[in-house]
């Protein structure tokens, strides 16, 4: 069984959906500190726009106070879309206006008993609250009052409603291309996609212009030209300290296939771009040291885009390109981390360490309770997915790396919506962000550092000091050396 060498090629491959990169900036700080040596970083889901962010060392932004995790949030990452989010609204004061002669009626409870108690204590002030009350309860609810304006005002939200859900369904229509065919009824375009990834798309993106922009102050141009940018930095700064090759996948909905976007170092570029028998490599290949490195910011969005829930983001490739300009949808897909993974091998990497967002092992008292909300259940079927992915990735790729390091949570109640944290009913406490984060680092010490480092003898530097907490659980290692 081999053992981990810096020597050899490595990658680190961190692979989760929303709030997963919480975690994802804990293990990369405890990877920090060690300064353990990456060669690639590569990514999936949210793990994609860290990957890009730590290939041109910046990856102290994500831990920092001030970045896209430790940072107070304004609105959640992942929210409803803006018809339906009116039309809750709407749908609040319609649930008040109704019940509104109901909530009159029941305060008949309380004012009637409190009066007559303050008659059996011989306070005159009794009487006058309770004939008050009823003859302003009487008024009411005669003549022109009640009964006319609540019907009114009901059939004014109400109607306020519908045409916001019409109006928002008539919009995601219209802002589709002509050729996307929508079979299932007029309303499907809003209901099938009930939220919108905008928000964690131009943190990730502004985040990724600001480190690239440095101390210039130029304003944000279009997102091309930061990727085109992007892809300079990065070419020209490849081998220096702190830099590293990029390796990201995302899955193109209209070709049911994944699209790995790539920036590597020679000699290792050539050969993964290279034509292969049977496979048409343009069409799901890109070199972002190419003309493609500007589709970055785009590649990035659809990486954030979860399958599910949300509508694909729509990447029109260049008229150069294999699609010739055609518009493609483009999204994340869970299981594609064993696809990242035979894409590592075939770019040389001989050790990869795989960094999960949700639990790949269940503790006895430990396992989450399901939530009731719509986000709740969306992130579940996420989490599954990507959990089985993880505990299958090793063994579907066995063979062809000298070890696979796995560092993932045991438990986590925080899902991929949860920017905001989510309550752990298994523990009966709020879990945050911050605590996640914490919990990457001991995760990547506990895990890997200790037991993987420390085991080889070439652990390179130790942490002087660390405040976050104590450590969870053991570690997780994988061999497969097919040398035996």
């Amino acid at each position: 069984m081999s053992d981990y060498s810096p020597r050899r090629r490595t990658a680190l491959v961190l692979a989760g959906t929303g709030a997963h990169g919480a975690y994802h900036a804990g293990v990369l700080k405890a990877l920090h500190e060690a300064g353990v040596k990456i060669d690639v970083m590569a990514g999936r889901g949210v793990g994609a726009a860290t990957a890009a962010l730590a290939a041109i060392d910046g990856a102290a932004g994500l831990w920092a106070p001030t970045g896209p995790w430790l940072r107070e949030k304004d609105r959640p990452a992942y929210q409803w879309r803006l018809p339906l989010r009116i039309a809750g609204w709407l749908t609040v004061v319609l649930a008040g206006v109704v019940t509104f002669p109901v909530l009159l009626l029941l305060a008949a409870l309380v004012v009637y008993p409190a009066g007559f108690l303050l008659e059996m204590l011989g306070s005159g002030l009794g009487a006058e609250i309770v004939g008050g009350f009823s003859a302003w309860l009487t008024e009411a609810f005669a003549g022109p009052h009640l009964p006319t304006y609540v019907p009114r005002a009901a059939m004014l939200v109400g109607g306020a409603v519908v045409i916001t859900l019409l109006g928002g369904t008539i919009s995601a229509r219209l802002s589709a291309p002509a050729r996307r065919e929508v079979r299932r009824g007029w309303w499907w375009a809003l209901v099938a996609v009930p939220l919108e990834a905008a928000a964690i798309r131009h943190i990730f993106i502004d985040t990724l212009w600001g480190l690239i922009r440095g101390a210039a102050a130029n304003e944000k141009p279009e997102a091309r030209a930061i990727g085109r940018r992007y892809s300079e930095v990065l070419t020209e700064s490849l081998g220096q300290p702190g830099v590293s090759e990029l390796m990201i996948v995302v899955s193109d909905v209209d070709a049911r296939q994944d699209v790995v976007a790539a920036c590597l170092k020679e000699p290792h570029r050539a050969p993964f771009f290279a034509a292969r028998t049977g496979v048409e490599r343009q069409a799901e290949a890109l070199d972002l040291a190419d003309a493609a490195g500007e589709l970055l910011p785009d590649l990035l969005a659809a990486a954030l885009t979860p399958a599910v829930g949300v509508e694909p983001h729509l990447v029109r490739f260049p008229a150069e390109s294999y699609w010739r300009g055609e518009a493609r949808r483009l999204c994340d897909r869970g299981s594609s981390i064993v696809r990242l993974l035979e894409e590592l091998a075939a770019a040389g990497v001989e050790q990869v360490i795989v960094v999960g967002g949700p639990s790949s092992r269940p503790r006895p008292h430990a396992l989450p309770t399901a939530g009731l909300g719509l986000t709740d259940r969306l992130g579940d079927a996420l989490s599954l997915d990507e959990a089985a992915a993880l505990r299958d990735a090793p063994q579907a790729v066995r063979g062809r790396f000298a070890g696979v390091y796995l560092v993932a949570p045991d438990h986590s109640a925080i899902g991929p919506f949860d920017v905001q944290g989510a309550y752990d009913r298994a523990s009966d406490r709020q879990e945050t962000l911050a605590e996640l984060l914490s919990r990457g680092y001991e995760d990547a010490h506990t895990r890997f550092i200790a037991p993987v480092l420390g085991a080889s003898g070439e652990y390179l530097r130790v942490p002087e000091t660390s405040d976050l907490g104590a450590t969870y659980g053991e570690g997780v290692f994988d061999s497969t050396d097919p040398r035996g």
